[in-house]
């Protein structure tokens, strides 16, 4: 169980490490979930078009929410944009920052997905095989075959078992002029990914340097703030049942003591420890009001003695403000001997 624990404690420290692992794991997974695919287009003229689109398009934008999914900071960017105002305000910025953070992670594997589809071909020929140029490519001039018969014979050019156009088109022909097109489209796509992040990399600090360094630092401060706040309520929550359990059991040995004169146990040497740990928080409904305190008035980020408020927006609100105390005045007396 330590070990486990361990583990745990690691990836919460490396938590980008972590997410960008992820994130490549994602990217192999997808390469392999479309090579272990079976790619069958249904070879009707109403159906290619949305089964290839369908594949090309649906699967990548599972991946995208998977990434949001599989990202624990989603739930604190929720947190932070649906909690109230309070005593503290909300940066846009830092929730842009956060959210552009989560997305660019969670853009890799459909990225990959695209690009793998687009260059193997399969996608785009089932898709457009029907908008084929009979005319330079086949012969047009087929005097036994309507519009209609035309766009049936074309669908069949996925389907090679079925295909029996081959007087109006060829269809190896036909395949080499659909996968070129796709393979040009998919090697596009990547140079355009790659120019895409070579420009988020590079220029960024071109731009407004502090505005950048404030958005990430309040962001690491809200994550950090998130996981110290569940550690001390996690310690908070022990030190309570651990000292409910311990009552329970002095109870339950003044009975002894009363019913069969056992001799009374001294109580054990932490249990005064666990009492101090509770911070004075001793009763669910103080609990349940503090943790709703934390969430609708989270503390103003001002550590200054004299800016911190009396309680944390439910304890003393009636008392009056502390005023500072009023400078001292000192004088001093010069004597002459003359």
């Amino acid at each position: 169980m330590d070990k486990f624990r361990m583990i745990f404690q690691f990836f919460q420290s490396n938590q980008e490490s972590f997410m960008n692992g992820i994130c490549g794991i994602m990217a192999l997974a997808s390469t392999q979930m479309y090579s272990a695919f079976d790619f069958n287009c249904p070879c009707l003229p109403r159906y290619n078009l949305a089964y290839g689109l369908g594949i090309l398009l649906v699967p990548p934008f599972i991946l995208f929410l998977l990434g949001f999914v599989l990202n624990n900071n989603i739930s604190m960017l929720a947190e932070e944009w649906r909690r109230p105002q309070g005593q503290r305000g909300k940066d846009p910025a830092v929730l842009r920052y956060m959210f552009c953070s989560m997305a660019q992670r969670a853009m890799i594997a459909p990225a990959v997905w695209v690009s793998v589809t687009l260059l193997d071909g399969k996608c785009i020929t089932c898709a457009f095989c029907t908008s084929v140029p009979v005319e330079t490519l086949g012969n047009a001039s087929h005097p036994r075959l309507s519009q209609r018969e035309i766009q049936r014979v074309l669908a069949r050019i996925p389907c090679r078992d079925i295909y029996n156009g081959q007087e109006l088109i060829a269809n190896e022909v036909a395949v080499r002029y659909l996968r070129c097109i796709s393979q040009a489209l998919g090697w596009c796509f990547v140079l355009l990914m790659t120019m895409l992040a070579f420009l988020v990399r590079s220029l960024r600090p071109c731009f407004s340097q502090a505005a950048f360094l404030k958005s990430r630092y309040w962001s690491h401060y809200i994550d950090i703030e998130r996981k110290l706040f569940d550690e001390t309520c996690a310690e908070h929550a022990r030190s309570f049942a651990k000292v409910c359990i311990q009552q329970f059991f002095e109870s339950m040995s003044a009975d002894l003591v009363a019913t069969r004169c056992h001799l009374p146990r001294k109580a054990p040497a932490d249990a005064g420890e666990a009492a101090e740990k509770l911070l004075g928080i001793t009763d669910r409904g103080t609990m349940n009001m503090a943790l709703k305190s934390w969430h609708r008035c989270k503390p103003p980020l001002n550590l200054h003695p004299a800016a911190l408020p009396t309680g944390n927006g439910w304890a003393g609100e009636g008392q009056p403000p502390t005023h500072p105390s009023a400078p001292r005045r000192e004088t001093a007396a010069y004597y002459s001997c003359v």
